[in-house]
């Protein structure tokens, strides 16, 4: 693609790696634009939807004109694959923070995690997680959170279109979720052991689908580069 392509308006299918915030993501593609297809510093880009740097998987990214389509992408159903260990939580409902209670397994059986799937099914409420980028008076949740502070967080309403259970061997349950904007799959993890009358976290994410487009179609960030690279010789 020339320079002008991407000025007009593209939407790249990324697949985030492990351990990178969305921002960097962006950041890396941006400055790859500009360092090797020579596109002005100012030029538009951003993403349709963050990733926590613990998942992976498919992010939107606008370019140029396109970026006045995040909001619409944003909107759109996503669809998730993970891991939730069963019978421990975390204060971050995932892996970025340590185990802070444990409790009893012996009860939850296949029949009672199905039957909990249930529960979870259309329209729910469902606290973000006090470790988020939500911003409660000004300040981001995951600031109060890291400060110590006891902050209470309203509910929202999110809808679960479908919730599948892929893989059961306990403490780990494999899942697969479509879900609209604004849901925490973090939050879910958690509510989820809650419901069963034990705790649970999130050990693995990744985004697979927003809307029709699929993780299957997307490329790493530095085979990105490279093509650029390609590109211009």
């Amino acid at each position: 693609m020339t320079p002008e392509d991407f000025l007009n308006g593209q939407v790249l299918l990324i697949d985030k790696p492990l351990n990178w915030s969305s921002f960097q993501a962006v950041n890396k593609l941006k400055y790859a634009l500009i360092n090797k297809l020579g596109l002005p510093k100012k030029f538009k880009i951003g993403h349709a939807g963050t990733l926590d740097p613990l998942a992976t998987g498919l992010l939107l990214v606008c370019t140029g004109k396109f970026t006045k389509r995040i909001t619409e992408l944003q909107g759109q159903a996503k669809e998730y694959t993970g891991t939730f260990f069963i019978g421990a939580t975390t204060p971050s409902y995932d892996l970025e923070t340590e185990i802070d209670q444990t409790f009893p397994t012996e009860h939850i059986d296949t029949a009672l995690i199905h039957e909990t799937v249930k529960q979870f099914l259309g329209e729910i409420d469902q606290k973000p997680p006090i470790y988020s980028a939500i911003k409660k008076d000004g300040v981001r949740l995951y600031e109060h959170a890291r400060a110590g502070e006891t902050i209470e967080i309203a509910s929202r309403k999110t809808t679960i279109h479908e919730f599948e259970i892929t893989r059961i061997a306990l403490p780990e349950i494999d899942f697969r979720v479509v879900c609209s904007k604004g849901t925490y799959i973090r939050s879910l993890a958690f509510d989820f052991g809650k419901a069963m009358n034990s705790g649970s976290h999130l050990t693995a994410l990744r985004r697979t689908k927003i809307g029709d487009y699929d993780v299957k179609n997307a490329i790493d960030v530095t085979l990105f580069e490279a093509s650029l690279g390609l590109n211009k010789e």
